[in-house]
C-alpha cells in the first residue's frame, strides 16, 4: 500500500510542479510607465464579476428607473392589475432605456470599450474614458439640491465644478432626482383617470347604485379614453423627450 502511494506522488509532484510553472493564472505586470497589465484569467474573472452587477447599473445609472415606475403608476392608473404583465412593462422599459442611452452608449464603445478590444489601452484607462459620458448624462438629470445634500453627507465641497464630483454621491443624486422626476410624471398621468373615477362614482351613487363598484364601471371609459389620445405613444414620446429637455 504504501508502495503504490509513493509511485502516485512521484507521478503527481511533477505534474503539480509543471503546472505551477507553466503559467500564472492570476498575474499582475507592471510596465516601466507604472502601467498595470493583467492576465487574461484574471481579465475574464473581472469581467464576469462585473456583469453581476449590470442590474445595478442598469437601474442606477441609466433612464431605466423613471421609465419603469412611470408605466407602473399608469398600470395602476387605469385599474388593470396585471394588463399589461410586469415582463411586458419591464421589456418596454429596456428597450426605450436602449433607445434614450444610444449616445451615451456610442460614446462608451468609441471613447472606451473598442480601444480597449483593440488592445490598444488597458482596463484601468478604459473605465477613466468611459466614466465621462455617463457622468454628463447624470449631471444632466440631477437637480442640484440633490447633488448638493449628498455632497453636505459626503464631507464633500458643493461648490466644487460637476466633473469633480465623485460616483459615489453622483449616483445616489442622480437616483433620488429620476424618483422625484417619475412620480411627478406619474401624478400628472393619474389625474385624467381619477377624474373618469370620480364622475362614475358620483353617477352611480346618484343613482342609488351604492352596490355596484365604481372600478368596474369606469375601466371601459378609461381604457378607451387611453386608446383615443393614443396614450402608448403619447407616454413613452413624452418620457424619451423629458430626457433631452
Amino acid at each position: 500500500m504504501s508502495r503504490a502511494i509513493l509511485a502516485l506522488l512521484c507521478v503527481i509532484t511533477p505534474a503539480l510542479a509543471q503546472a505551477q510553472t507553466g503559467f500564472d493564472v492570476f498575474a499582475v505586470s507592471i510596465a516601466e510607465d507604472g502601467t498595470q497589465t493583467y492576465t487574461l484569467t484574471l481579465q475574464i474573472l473581472i469581467l464576469m464579476t462585473a456583469l453581476t452587477l449590470l442590474p445595478a447599473l442598469v437601474l442606477a445609472m441609466t433612464s431605466f428607473t423613471r421609465i419603469i415606475i412611470v408605466l407602473a403608476i399608469l398600470r395602476q392608473a387605469i385599474g388593470t392589475a396585471q394588463t399589461p404583465s410586469s415582463q411586458v412593462l419591464i421589456g418596454l422599459a429596456l428597450f426605450l432605456t436602449m433607445f434614450i442611452m444610444t449616445p451615451v452608449f456610442e460614446r462608451l464603445f468609441e471613447d472606451a470599450i473598442n480601444p480597449y478590444l483593440a488592445d490598444e489601452i488597458e482596463i484601468g484607462e478604459a473605465l477613466e474614458r468611459g466614466a465621462p459620458a455617463l457622468r454628463e448624462f447624470m449631471l444632466g438629470q440631477t437637480r442640484e439640491a440633490d447633488l448638493t445634500l449628498f455632497s453636505e453627507l459626503g464631507a464633500k465641497d458643493p461648490g466644487d465644478p460637476p466633473a469633480a464630483v465623485p460616483l459615489s454621491i453622483l449616483v445616489p443624486a442622480f437616483v433620488t432626482s429620476e424618483l422625484k422626476t417619475a412620480f411627478q410624471i406619474g401624478f400628472l398621468i393619474f389625474i385624467p383617470f381619477l377624474i373618469i373615477d370620480l364622475v362614475v362614482a358620483s353617477v352611480l351613487m346618484s343613482m342609488g347604485m351604492m352596490m355596484l363598484s365604481p372600478l368596474i364601471i369606469s375601466l371601459p371609459f378609461k381604457i378607451m379614453l387611453f386608446v383615443l389620445v393614443d396614450g402608448w405613444a403619447l407616454i413613452v414620446g413624452t418620457l424619451a423627450a423629458s430626457f433631452y429637455v
